[in-house]
């Protein structure tokens, strides 16, 4: 049996927070460490993302799959909509809110442990070319994350996911938040990894489309599953959690 969807939905907030606790974070402790090289607090915030990531992956993947994503989510429920065993489409919108909840808290909770004050980003981030890097950022990790569901590799997710992440910090215009909740979480700090609310609107909307472009990618290359039937989307059995089982998303 999977877990119960109240242990998934805790998995995610809690997954979802802590992801976003890092960001902020470890963007906040960049900045008063490194304060006159915006490179070297690219450098210190990326890395911190990609080992708490994979870390994430491999605490929360056999209880929910580790999504921390609604775009993952709805594509895990697209990827998996024939399958009785598959995420549910009544589970959709419990995991979304599970997972906003996660990215706001995670923001409140970094500003809180290193004395900043609690208020929304200042930071615009409206320009076209963000928009398109969120776009090339979320459908690669789309493509990436059901790359291995599809082949059978679901063992890699967590040093795969983090490793994509944290490169396309740097190849990607807008440091790619690449996931609608962490965006909406991330304009609750007025920091150096925020995103002021009226430039989140755009950042989702690209992500969204990137997303269709990763499943449509993911169709075209990998039209069907040839590996295990476990996945890097779904929860394990409470029975066992084998290393294949675990899940992943930013």
């Amino acid at each position: 049996m999977p877990a119960t969807l109240p242990r998934r939905l805790l998995a995610e907030l809690l997954g979802t927070m802590l992801l976003v606790t890092t960001v902020v974070g470890s963007g906040i402790m960049a900045t008063r460490l490194s304060p006159d090289d915006v490179g070297l607090q690219l450098l210190e915030n990326s890395t911190a993302t990609v080992f708490a990531l994979a870390v994430l992956v491999l605490i929360l993947g056999p209880v929910s799959g580790a999504h921390f994503n609604p775009v993952v989510t709805v594509a895990a429920w697209w990827s998996d909509r024939h399958d009785p065993t598959g995420l549910s489409a009544k589970d959709i919108a419990p995991y979304i809110a599970a997972q906003t909840l996660g990215a706001i808290a995670g923001s409140v909770l970094a500003n809180a442990m290193f004395g900043v004050a609690q208020g929304m980003s200042a930071t615009a981030r409206d320009k076209p070319q963000l928009w398109l890097g969120e776009i090339v950022a979320t459908a690669g990790l789309l493509l990436l994350i059901f790359a291995l569901v599809r082949s059978g590799r679901a063992a890699l997710a967590a040093p795969a996911v983090a490793a994509y992440i944290g490169a396309a910090y740097w190849f990607t215009s807008s440091t790619s938040f690449a996931n609608p909740a962490v965006t909406i979480g991330r304009a609750f700090t007025d920091t150096f990894a925020g995103i002021t609310p009226t430039s989140v609107p755009a950042f989702i909307g690209a992500q969204i489309i990137g997303a269709l472009i990763g499943v449509a990618l993911v169709a075209a290359l990998y039209p069907k599953a040839t590996g295990s039937a476990e996945t890097v989307t779904r929860p394990s059995s409470q029975q066992a959690i084998e290393p294949e089982a675990v899940g992943a998303a930013p």
